[in-house]
């Protein structure tokens, strides 16, 4: 593959890295809601799909009609397809740099405040006057811990309160560095320097390359 692929394919991906290695090394919980988690990785693989159904699925007669501007239909495609996964996925609230075990007290708290009918069954939760349930699922070798909705019946206003109520809780709450997380870091990097030497090494085969897709 020649640089200016490789850059496209692989710098977002190296951002999207080195944002998460510096989520789990700092020393706050993080929370972000799923819709967010997921938009930020199908930008993350955006290059990716550019460079590889894009490039390869290319629609010749919509080429040859709008020039350069068949890549920005396509991108847009793109964009409106991750816009409706987004709107039909289920609620999530994702909490990257802390285990189950820790987030669970403080779940458990913010949950009495919010809802004093909230009821646990194992790792589930159900709290009937927001209209949100959910179970727990956690990723151990990252510390990072997902409520997800269990069933199709959600109340997305109590899912944003629940999102407020924990996070004003998770503020107060701080975790030692998850020094796991440094392998992220480190990739990340590795494919940044990677790319800044591709490039120097041959500018002009960058830009020739550049102009060469465009006009396609």
């Amino acid at each position: 593959m020649d640089p200016f692929r490789l850059c496209l394919a692989l710098g977002p991906v190296a951002i999207y890295l080195l944002l998460l290695g510096a989520i789990n090394l700092s020393r706050r919980p993080f929370l972000v809601s799923g819709t967010r988690d997921t938009a930020a990785l199908g930008l993350a693989v955006s290059g990716l799909i550019l460079v590889g159904p894009m490039e390869l699925f290319l629609p010749l007669p919509a080429a040859l009609r709008f020039g350069s501007y068949v890549w920005v239909l396509l991108m847009a495609l793109y964009g409106l397809v991750l816009v409706l996964v987004l709107l039909l996925s289920r609620p999530r609230l994702v909490i990257y740099n802390i285990a189950s075990g820790e987030l669970r007290p403080i779940l458990a708290d913010a949950v009495t405040r919010l809802d004093a009918e909230a009821r646990w069954a194992g790792d589930s939760l159900w709290l009937p006057t927001l209209g949100v349930q959910l179970c727990l699922e956690s990723l151990t070798a990252l510390r990072n811990v997902a409520l997800v909705s269990a069933g199709p019946h959600q109340n997305y206003l109590g899912w944003r309160r629940l999102e407020l109520g924990l996070r004003a809780a998770l503020d107060q709450y701080e975790v030692p560095r998850n020094w796991r997380a440094t392998v992220l870091t480190a990739t990340g990097l590795a494919l940044l320097v990677f790319l800044l030497v591709t490039i120097a090494s041959d500018p002009q085969a960058v830009a020739q390359v550049m102009f060469e897709m465009i006009r396609r």
